[in-house]
């Protein structure tokens, strides 16, 4: 009976020590920061008029060693709309999220995008802020600020290296066809 006793005993503390081991060797939960890196976390679109969407791209870097996945994108609501990159994102490569804006309320806002990476469970955030103003209202602060004024469609630091590719190639062939003379 006491050998019975000492082996179950035995049993319970190599069990106990074993599961000790296993839990110290979990791999530590990483977060969105540890793997992408984002153009910017916060954009403000400034004024824009009523009805007029406003739109901008958040450019994700993939900073890790494996390609990762864009999961989903959830707004704040339903007047902010993201859009996903559709495929993996290599190891150093860059990826656009477009958000959209509707602009239909006249008031200032702030909206976030809550980026759900695969295999993360921490949401990487983003916001875009603004305000709307009346047609009448908007066109007054042009008049009042024409440089400032225009809504930005696309951030010009939001294009990849391959619009650039694609604007360097375009200048290229306008330059070959003068010299040819066609």
């Amino acid at each position: 009976m006491k050998r019975i006793l000492l082996a179950a005993t035995a049993l319970v503390f190599a069990v106990a020590i074993n599961a000790q081991t296993q839990t110290q060797t979990t791999p530590v939960q990483t977060t969105p920061d540890d793997v992408m890196k984002l153009n910017q976390e916060k954009h403000d679109f400034g004024k824009i008029p009523q009805g007029t969407p406003a739109e901008f791209y958040f450019l994700i870097t993939n900073k890790s060693d494996k390609a990762i996945v864009v999961e989903s994108a959830q707004a704040s609501c339903g007047c902010t709309t993201p859009e996903v990159p559709k495929e993996p994102i290599a190891p150093g490569a860059t990826a656009k999220l477009k958000v959209s804006y509707n602009a239909a309320n006249l008031a200032g806002f702030t909206k976030t995008v809550s980026i759900k990476i695969a295999g993360i469970d921490q949401p990487k955030v983003v916001t875009i802020t603004g305000e709307v103003l009346a047609k009448e209202a908007y066109d007054e602060y042009v008049k009042a600020n024409p440089v400032k004024a225009e809504p930005a469609k696309v951030d010009d630091k939001a294009k990849t290296k391959t619009d650039a590719d694609k604007t360097k190639t375009d200048k290229d062939k306008t330059k070959t066809k003068s010299k040819s003379g066609k």
